[in-house]
C-alpha cells in the first residue's frame, strides 16, 4: 500500500493511551508515526510499520 505525509492509519494493537489512530509524519525507509490522542511519536522501520497498520483510514 501507498502511504503519504498526513495519511491516517489504523493500527492492530493499541497504543497504551488506547488509541488506534496514528499519522504517519515521515515517509521512507523508516516511517515516523504520531499517536492522535496523546502526541506520542515512534519511528518504525517500514517492515514493522507494515505488519503493524490494520487499515488506511480515508479522510472526508
Amino acid at each position: 500500500m501507498d502511504y503519504q505525509i498526513n495519511d491516517i492509519v489504523y493500527t492492530k494493537k493499541p497504543h497504551p493511551c488506547g488509541s488506534h489512530e496514528w499519522e504517519v509524519i515521515r515517509v521512507g525507509a523508516d516511517f515516523k508515526i504520531k499517536c492522535l490522542k496523546c502526541g506520542h511519536i515512534v519511528m518504525l522501520s517500514r517492515v514493522k510499520f507494515e505488519k503493524a497498520v490494520k487499515k488506511k483510514i480515508e479522510r472526508v
